[in-house]
């Protein structure tokens, strides 16, 4: 899969979120490191919406700004999530195609958690209706 990832702050997390996405074999297109969070969530929401990217990851100090961002762009469903299940959550239910996660909060262990959860978790068939009224 072909993952978009972008962050204002290069930090220990970030360079592990890339390294565990190249070694689970995803291909990573890095579009913002070290760019001011709108910036990052706008770059990797262009192109998540642009269909270059499949998913996108996004970071900043909260998560908060860089998810903003992300949805501001058209066909993006940015999810700020602090856990697996919430992560798993935000595809089953949402069909969310940006993880976004707060530098601040977020442990390696929880980061590695919520990205396998949001690149296997697949959209639930019967909300596919309830999703389209997102559009």
């Amino acid at each position: 899969m072909r993952v978009a990832f972008g962050t204002d702050e290069q930090t220990a997390l970030t360079d592990t979120i890339v390294a565990l996405l190249t070694d689970r074999g995803h291909d990573v297109d890095i579009v913002a490191l070290g760019d001011p969070w709108p910036d990052a969530g706008r770059l990797v929401g262009e192109a998540v919406g642009s269909g270059r990217c499949e998913r996108g990851v996004v970071c900043c100090w909260t998560g908060t700004g860089v998810s903003i961002a992300a949805n501001k762009v058209p066909g993006v469903r940015a999810a700020l999530c602090t856990d697996a299940t919430t992560a798993a959550g935000a595809r089953r239910w949402n069909d969310a195609n940006v993880l976004a996660l707060g530098l601040r909060l977020t442990t390696m262990t929880t980061a590695e958690e919520m990205i396998d959860a949001f690149l296997t978790t697949d959209v639930e068939p019967s909300e596919l209706g309830t999703i389209e009224r997102l559009t």
